[in-house]
């Protein structure tokens, strides 16, 4: 379980009636992780609502190309922290979409009309 599901674990039993102390030894959590807070979500947010902007004004882009717009626009970051942040921001490059086909109703252009001609 990750630590942030450990806290709210730890809150949950804290409204059920225990006490902090209490709720943290049963869990298993130090007391000192109930107080922390996350500094990665304000250091990846200006750089996924630059990712959001991007993908909507190049929507067959990816996240590798996204990254180079990234980088040109000073915005320097791994490949692997790029894909982390698309996958989180849950942007995704729509999928293609098939051809026509021509319907089996239609005459070929050249009907073979001897053997072995196709």
């Amino acid at each position: 379980m990750s630590p942030q599901g450990r806290r709210e674990q730890v809150q949950l039993a804290c409204q059920r009636g225990l006490s902090q102390r209490r709720a943290c030894g049963l869990i298993g959590v130090a007391r000192s992780t109930l107080s922390y807070e996350l500094r990665l979500p304000a250091k990846d947010a200006p750089v996924i609502e630059a990712m959001k902007s991007l993908s909507a004004q190049y929507p067959r882009y990816g996240y590798r190309r996204i990254r180079i717009f990234l980088r040109r626009q000073g915005l320097q970051l791994s490949w692997s922290r790029a894909h982390r942040l698309w996958r989180q921001a849950g942007l995704l490059v729509p999928r293609k979409r098939s051809r026509k086909r021509i319907a089996n109703g239609r005459p070929r252009a050249h009907t073979p009309f001897k053997v072995n001609m196709v």
